[in-house]
Parts: C-alpha cells; structure tokens; sequence
C-alpha cells in the first residue's frame, strides 16, 4: 500500500478552468499554506491537515454525527469550540446521510492525478492549455509537486504554478524545473504590513522572484487587490517598480477581492475578518490599472 508520503494532500480538483494560466486548464488545489491571509478565498486550503467541514442547512437533524463522535465535537453549536474538540476521525463524515459534513482534504497519488488531469488532454491541445497546480502554497509539497509536473510534461500538456514564494529555494528550483509558467503572488511591498495582513514578512518572496527572473523563466505577478488591505495607490506604485526589476516580466494580472469564501469559514469553525467589506468599484481598479501601466506593464483585471 502507498504511504501517505508518497502520495500529495488535495482538496479540490477543478477542470474546465479558463483562469489561472491559457487555455482550459485543470486546476490541482494543494492543501497547506505558510500564509494566513486575512481575507483568502479558501479557507480550507491553509491547514496542512485534512479538516471536516460543516454545512448546517443541510443537516437533517438525524444525531447519527452525535452518536458516532468520540469527543464529543459534534454535538458542540459554537463551531469554534467544535473545531477545538475534533480529531478529524471522519466518523461523523460517514455517519452522515445529508453531506451536511465533509472531509476536506484527500490523500492522492501521482497516477490517481494524472487521471483526472488527462481526461481534458484533448481541451489542452485545441485551446493551448493545460494544467495549473494551486492552493494553498504547492511548493510545501514540493516533492510531490515535482513530481505531478514532470509527469504532465512528459505527456506533453503545458504545466504553471500559482505560489506565494514563501519557500526554500532549493525545493523551489527543482520544482520550476517542470514550469512552464510561473504565476507570482506579491501582495505587499511594506513587509511589516505583510506580516500583519499574511503573518510573515515579505523578504524571502522578494528575494526567490528576483531568482525565478534570473531563470528566464516566464512569469507574471499577481496582486489580489483587497480594499483596506493593500489597495493603496502608493502600494500597487510599488509592487509595478518591483516587477519592473524583474527581467522578462512584462505583465501583471489585478485579481479584485470577492466574498465568495466568506461562509466557508463558518462552516470550518473559523472566523472572518473581513465581514462587510465590499468589493472595490470600477473606478478604483481602473487608477490602479493606469498606474501599474505607467512603469510600461501590461495589467490584467482578473486571472
């Protein structure tokens, strides 16, 4: 039997993606992540470890959940104290007849991947696309990674990864071995406002974008624009003369904030910092756009 080393933690496999690099893509979403953005989309995918997730209008109210818990975390209403008392032994995912409680997290191995990504080979070749391997940071597992992306080049499909950076440079470089595009995160230029907002400073990911350039590998920054955070005129100035040190980057893409993620924190037993913030207007985006393209970059509103 495969041990769980040889095998990567997953917790969403999405095909049919136009995001996230050209073409259709398959989107590979690895669980664990060294960053705590206060306002990140997915929530599930910070853990390293699997973790069960709650939708309670979907309960039925049939207790089988209580019965089977052996510590009693089912039976707690407060998802935070819930989230404190559980082991995540997935009896109450089994015991479950409404999906009201699901496993988040899937141990999987290289070729149970490779399946799932092959599927669309035919979608890669007609439209240029291929597969994207996100989270989550993939490079905190590095191995598996390498590996998932090798194996994709070898069969011919175009291969890119979405990190934040926030790596050891040997694991990283040996990953970007089997890049064919590498999609940068850099939120914040400040680095005492990035370890507020991300929970580490920004450094190390400043330092690794300069190596990735050296490369020749191609890369294009992405900035998550967060209003109150990090959507500064005087940040996004920043980051677009950053980039522009960069040799061979020529583009960065604006991601505006949404709350799609917002009720998975709930259902994880989490809380949101971020409740009641809107989404930034046109107008917003749109001088934070003119101003990226005055350092000559070329701005993408969306991935």
């Amino acid at each position: 039997m495969t041990c769980k080393k040889s095998k990567g933690l997953i917790f969403d496999i999405q095909r049919y993606s136009i995001h996230d690099g050209p073409g259709i893509r398959t989107l590979v979403f690895m669980k664990g992540c060294p960053l705590s953005c206060i306002w990140c989309c997915n929530p599930e995918s910070q853990s390293p470890s699997q973790e069960i997730m709650v939708t309670p209008n979907k309960c039925i109210g049939c207790k089988r959940c209580i019965e089977v818990c052996p510590t009693g975390a089912a039976e707690k209403k407060d998802p935070l104290e819930a989230r404190e008392l559980c082991i995540v032994c997935g009896s109450c995912v089994k015991a479950c007849p409404s999906t009201a409680r699901r496993l988040v997290g899937h141990y999987m191995s290289l070729e149970e991947v490779m399946k799932e990504v092959e599927k669309d080979f035919p979608f890669y070749q007609r439209s240029g696309g291929g597969m994207t391997v996100t989270g989550g940071e993939p490079l905190m597992q590095a191995d598996f990674v390498r590996m998932l992306l090798k194996s994709c080049q070898e069969k011919g499909i175009h291969t890119a990864i979405e990190t934040c950076g926030y790596a050891e440079w040997e694991g990283f470089k040996n990953v970007l071995e089997y890049v064919d595009l590498t999609l940068y995160d850099i939120k914040y230029m400040n680095s005492e406002k990035h370890r507020e907002l991300m929970g580490v400073g920004n450094e190390l990911i400043l330092q690794n974008a300069k190596k990735v350039a050296k490369l020749g590998k191609d890369m294009v920054i992405r900035v998550p624009v967060i209003p109150d955070c990090n959507d500064s005129l005087e940040n996004m100035e920043a980051i677009a003369e950053f980039a522009r040190t960069l040799e061979g980057v020529e583009e960065i893409h604006l991601l505006p904030y949404h709350r799609l993620g917002e009720s998975k924190y709930d259902r994880l037993g989490k809380s949101y910092k971020l409740k009641g913030v809107k989404p930034l207007d046109k107008e917003s985006l749109s001088k934070q756009k003119k101003i990226i393209e005055s350092y000559q970059l070329k701005v993408q509103v969306g991935g």
